[in-house]
């Protein structure tokens, strides 16, 4: 069962298996439409779209983020797993990342999900799974992608979480919402600052991060035994 799905989901991650070899993303389907802002005419009609959170699609995401990242403030959130927890800090110069972020965690998306890659003294990797209902939520919401929010002063430090994304046929390096990495280099992943979007950080629970780091994990890179998430928005 799980060969077929890293085929169909997860074969753009794991092409090779150097070290140093960048963070990918599995199965994103395309870039991202770019959509003119709403006019003033338009402001009663969009925030509508705030009643039902599972309207975001492809066509609507700088709209549907931006709305949602000014009704949803918040930037800490707790990651709980079966070998120790850690909070992050989300960014607030990086909107739509946190945005997103913070909407697939309320909508439950990845609590759905485990870390599905493990190199070490690069990147823990996650926002995956084998779970049906991970399949289930990521066509919900119709594989939407982020416009990249590069900021000269967010580096890939050690402990720094970033976006993955596909790196065929994506110039404008948009990024997927489901899936993330940290930075597990004590040293930094400073190679592919401008690649990815990093849009926030690990406050508490580095040690966490390194015993992930250290399971077992297959030749695809993925933990012989999973490590879910259960994820919570605290403030």
């Amino acid at each position: 069962m799980r060969a077929l799905v890293y085929l169909f989901i997860i074969f753009p991650i794991f092409l090779a298996c150097e070290k140093k070899k960048t963070p990918s993303v599995s199965n994103v389907e395309e870039k991202i439409e770019q959509i003119d802002a709403p006019a003033k005419s338009s402001v009663k009609k969009t925030s509508n779209l705030m009643k039902d959170v599972d309207t975001i699609n492809r066509k609507n995401t700088i709209e549907f983020l931006t709305l949602y990242g000014k009704e949803n403030q918040e930037t800490m959130v707790l990651i709980e797993t079966r070998l120790g927890n850690m909070k992050i800090k989300l960014y607030r110069d990086t909107p739509l990342h946190r945005a997103s972020f913070i909407f697939l965690t309320k909508t439950g998306y990845f609590s759905t999900t485990c870390v599905h890659r493990i190199v070490q003294d690069f990147v823990v990797q996650g926002g995956n799974s084998e779970n049906p209902k991970t399949r289930k939520l990521r066509k919900k919401y119709e594989t939407y992608t982020i416009p990249s929010e590069f900021r000269a002063h967010r580096k890939h430090k050690y402990g720094a979480i970033a976006a993955a994304r596909d790196w065929e046929d994506n110039p404008k390096k948009v990024s997927t919402p489901f899936e993330f990495y940290f930075v597990q280099d004590k040293n930094g992943s400073h190679h592919i600052d401008g690649e990815h979007t990093v849009f926030g950080e690990i406050v508490e629970g580095f040690d966490t991060l390194e015993k992930i780091a250290l399971v077992k994990i297959g030749n695809d890179e993925w933990p012989v035994e999973d490590v879910f998430f259960d994820m919570t928005v605290i403030r």
